[in-house]
């Protein structure tokens, strides 16, 4: 294969050697979008690596050395709202919110302008697609649901269609393998409605196409391996399966909390509980020095993951103290937290066979305002069926 490549790479030069090289010609095309997309993966590991000022700074050079590429704003919109969602102050979340809409609309409007001169432009589409999921994201948390159908249908159809026009770009999977996933989790009623307006939910085939946009993706390669971090954990209960993902991840970007967290999760949930314990140790000691990206507001995830190491090794005096002082902190990006709390103490309930006890929590993590997610699943079913410990080795 290598020779075959060599011998095509040699008449290609042979052939450009024989015709006058032209601006719009193969190279033209071909060079800047590779320059362009190493401008977009440092600005990308940047964001990602949570260093908010020089991965804003590093995708803003984008639309000023790309001026005709959408691209650019749609990464610019992701990055704001993935610090949106990431800022402890208000007025830091209301910025970013900001930004985000802002550069949701320019991506739109760059991307119909391309795309009136060129109905195959692909990379057009995929940029309006990634503009659409940061919207949806946004709504999601505004409730606003006939929006977010609305907006969700364009994003697919968007997605399909940069499929069609790009086969070799694999970072479409990560959207299409997320929402693919995710529709597959909602209540009946609306996971058929979703099948009609938008897709079928497919727990499998979502999880495949995740898959291989992390295997084979080059900008969102490292969000869908986060999010099949997330899966693994939250949904498919394969720890062992998330572990070399949480390490990989936590070995390439050292700052990003988040996957700090994770991996002591993954650790415990793994019965490791030494090296579950030694991470948690380092996110303590990280939020005690107060460097950056690392605040006191992380103290309630930080009780929570204490929390979580004690109960999975069935220490639940520990763990319970650990989750009411979770339980002290009221601020509303701390909802999931909380809603996480209430739940595990509704756990520790029903292991000592206090029922009445157990069913209130789960009720109070039902009416945490925000709370929606995994925790509040999670008490819907425990309501139902009283938790059972699993047998540990």
């Amino acid at each position: 294969m290598g020779r075959v490549f060599f011998i095509e790479f040699l008449l290609l030069i042979l052939t450009l050697g024989f015709y006058p090289f032209e601006e719009k010609g193969l190279w033209a095309a071909e060079l800047p979008k590779a320059e362009m997309q190493n401008y977009l993966k440092q600005g990308i590991d940047k964001v990602f690596d949570m260093d908010e000022k020089g991965g804003i700074a590093e995708l803003k050079k984008i639309p000023e050395i790309f001026r005709e590429s959408p691209m650019g704003y749609a990464y610019l919109a992701l990055a704001h709202l993935f610090f949106y969602e990431m800022s402890f102050d208000e007025k830091e979340r209301e910025r970013n919110q900001e930004s985000m809409l802002h550069y949701v609309d320019k991506t739109s409007a760059q991307g119909e302008k391309r795309i009136e001169k060129d109905p195959r432009d692909g990379d057009a589409f995929f940029a309006m697609a990634l503009a659409k999921l940061a919207k949806i994201r946004w709504l999601i948390t505004r409730k606003r649901y006939f929006a977010l159908t609305q907006e969700t249908q364009n994003m697919w159809n968007y997605l399909q269609t940069t499929r069609e026009l790009e086969p070799e770009n694999y970072d479409v999977y990560f959207a299409m393998g997320l929402l693919r996933y995710h529709i597959d989790h909602l209540p009946a009623f609306t996971r058929f409605l979703s099948s009609l307006l938008i897709a079928s939910g497919d727990r499998g085939k979502g999880l495949q196409e995740l898959e291989l946009a992390a295997k084979k993706g080059y900008l969102l390669k490292d969000l869908a391996k986060a999010e099949l971090l997330s899966a693994y954990v939250n949904f498919e209960n394969e720890p062992s399966r998330a572990l070399p993902i949480a390490q990989d991840l936590r070995e390439r970007f050292p700052r990003n909390y988040n996957i700090l967290f994770g991996l002591a999760n993954v650790y415990s949930e793994l019965g490791r509980a030494e090296e579950a314990l030694s991470v948690a140790r380092e996110i303590e000691s990280r939020i005690q020095s107060g460097a950056p990206p690392y605040r006191p507001e992380l103290w309630p995830r930080y009780f929570q993951l204490m929390g979580r190491i004690h109960f999975d090794q069935g220490q639940y005096a520990q763990a319970s103290e650990y989750f009411q002082r979770v339980l002290q902190d009221k601020s509303p990006y701390h909802a999931r937290v909380r809603a996480w709390a209430l739940v595990r103490l509704g756990m520790i309930h029903d292991v000592r066979q206090e029922r009445n006890k157990a069913e209130e929590y789960y009720r109070k993590a039902l009416e945490v305002a925000g709370g929606e997610g995994t925790a509040q699943i999670a008490a819907k079913q425990y309501l139902k069926v009283p938790y059972s410990p699993p047998n540990r080795k």
